[in-house]
């Protein structure tokens, strides 16, 4: 069975659609054209505003010009990140779907359901000729995973209605009604580029394999972090034997947790035996540490060719020194919620850039403004500590304050427990979402975020729960119609 033979049909259809246009994040032209032509083919009116985000229109149906008007709203990037040894090119390959039991996955990369299936409902309903309903909203905004640039630039005309429906969370039976804010933080070493010495013995380490994973949702579940290994790794023989490093590059983006990380060193020939015991004392631990959550992971050394050129042992040092303290993870759990997160970090990546330099990025997060802050401040501490020569903010947004007293929620409630005979957990997640930023322009709107379970996303395990999809589906249709009733 393909996507386009799921139920419901409509949804899946557009959803394969979807996959179909290369949408990685900072490269939307090709979706953000589609989506134009898919309001043209409908006959929607539309707008496209100076920062990308595009907006469909639907007006009332007649006699429901005074029913409050609905924003379905997701985001049109995705986050691109693939398995080792896959192939594939976000900028110019579609994304190889795989129906597997009651599951949607892709081939070796990340499916793009965060947030394709959201658009794909936002889509079908405003375009579902059987829904009468008051004014309908479908918006689509641009680069939710690299720094939500869209909401945070969004203005009122982009945003017609009364309530809107984030269609970008992923537990099934959940609806979402505060979030995080989050900050990146980012560091850079200039270093000398100098000759490799001859004489040594040349290795390429490598981690490979990790789970990876959402940094804000998946930070609590114990899972490795690649960027904090290597360099855990590279301290370690540091400890033991001198060393010269030819090449770092760790973790990917700043919302995922790193999977995959490897480092080229030199060492001498005396030293083989120390390189070798080191890294298998690595590898027990690191094979015990996390042998509930990385069964999949793979640590390994490899000889390799004699490179041209080396980082200066002074900036090696500090730059992997500092990826080996900064902190990692939970940092501090909510006190208002039982069981959420209120402030963690993601220690993304360790990459060489064009210029001679090294680059750390953070990621941290927080439910408390001033606890974020708190967080940055002390990683930009230190990595001033270790001698960067340029340290930024860059990203940062707000968080989303839950409203228990939301019409729209309690709309909601009862239409999920008149379908489904439960009610749905209401609850606030350690993740960024757009609603915060919407409210900065349009602070009259009334929200909340539901959608399909999905596992494992920004990772290439992601996949997405067919069930669930029919059952989002059902629920938008009837909040939909609930408000057209006037409840």
């Amino acid at each position: 069975m393909t996507v386009k033979e799921l139920k419901p049909t409509q949804v899946w259809q557009i959803f394969d659609k979807i996959t179909q246009v290369p949408r990685p994040s900072g490269k939307l032209e090709k979706i953000r054209e589609w989506l134009v032509n898919f309001a043209k083919e409908h006959g929607l009116e539309y707008k496209v505003d100076q920062v990308g985000n595009v907006a469909m229109f639907r007006p009332a149906a007649p006699g429901m010009e005074n029913v409050p008007g609905i924003v379905l709203q997701g985001h049109m990037d995705m986050v691109a990140e693939k398995g080792a040894g896959s192939n594939h090119n976000f900028d110019t390959d579609p994304i190889e779907t795989i129906v597997e039991g009651e599951w949607v996955r892709a081939n070796n990369t990340t499916l793009g359901a965060d947030d394709g299936m959201g658009l794909a409902i936002a889509l079908a309903a405003i375009t579902d000729p059987d829904l009468k309903a008051g004014p309908l909203e479908a918006l689509a905004t641009v680069d939710e995973e690299t720094g939500l640039t869209g909401a945070s630039n969004i203005q009122a005309d982009m945003l017609q209605g009364k309530y809107l429906l984030n269609l970008d969370s992923e537990d099934d039976g959940v609806i979402t009604i505060g979030c995080a804010g989050g900050l990146v933080t980012l560091a850079k070493w200039n270093y000398k580029e100098e000759k490799a010495p001859a004489g040594l013995n040349w290795f390429c380490v490598s981690l490979s394999h990790l789970h990876g994973g959402h940094s804000g949702t998946d930070i609590n579940i114990g899972y490795a972090n690649a960027t904090k290994l290597i360099a855990r790794l590279l301290c370690a023989l540091r400890r033991k034997a001198d060393y010269k490093l030819a090449q770092i590059d760790a973790g990917n983006l700043h919302n995922a947790i790193a999977h995959a990380a490897h480092a080229i060193i030199g060492i001498k020939p005396e030293d083989k035996e120390t390189l070798s015991v080191v890294l298998n004392e690595f590898i027990a631990e690191v094979k015990n540490e996390y042998k509930h959550t990385e069964l999949n992971m793979e640590i390994g050394c490899e000889s390799v060719v004699e490179p041209a050129t080396i980082i200066d042992d002074d900036t090696a040092r500090r730059v992997v020194t500092a990826a080996f303290v900064a902190p990692n993870g939970v940092y501090s759990m909510s006190k208002e919620i039982d069981g959420l997160v209120e402030t963690s970090t993601n220690l993304a990546s360790v990459k060489m850039r064009p210029g001679n330099k090294l680059v750390i990025e953070a990621f941290s997060r927080s439910a408390v403004e001033s606890r974020k802050y708190e967080l940055v401040n002390q990683i930009a501490g230190i990595f001033d500590l270790a001698g960067a020569d340029e340290i930024c903010q860059e990203g940062g947004y707000q968080g989303w304050e839950p409203r228990q007293d939301s019409h729209i929620l309690h709309i909601a409630i009862d239409q999920w427990e008149a379908l489904y005979g439960v009610k749905p957990k209401v609850e606030a997640i350690h993740a960024g979402l757009e609603c915060g930023l919407f409210l900065k322009t349009a602070p009259h709107m009334d929200m909340i975020s539901y959608g399909p379970t999905l596992q494992d996303v920004h990772s290439p395990q992601e996949r997405c729960h067919i069930p669930a999809v029919q059952k989002g589906w059902d629920f938008t249709i009837a909040i939909i119609k609930a408000v057209a009733a006037g409840k």
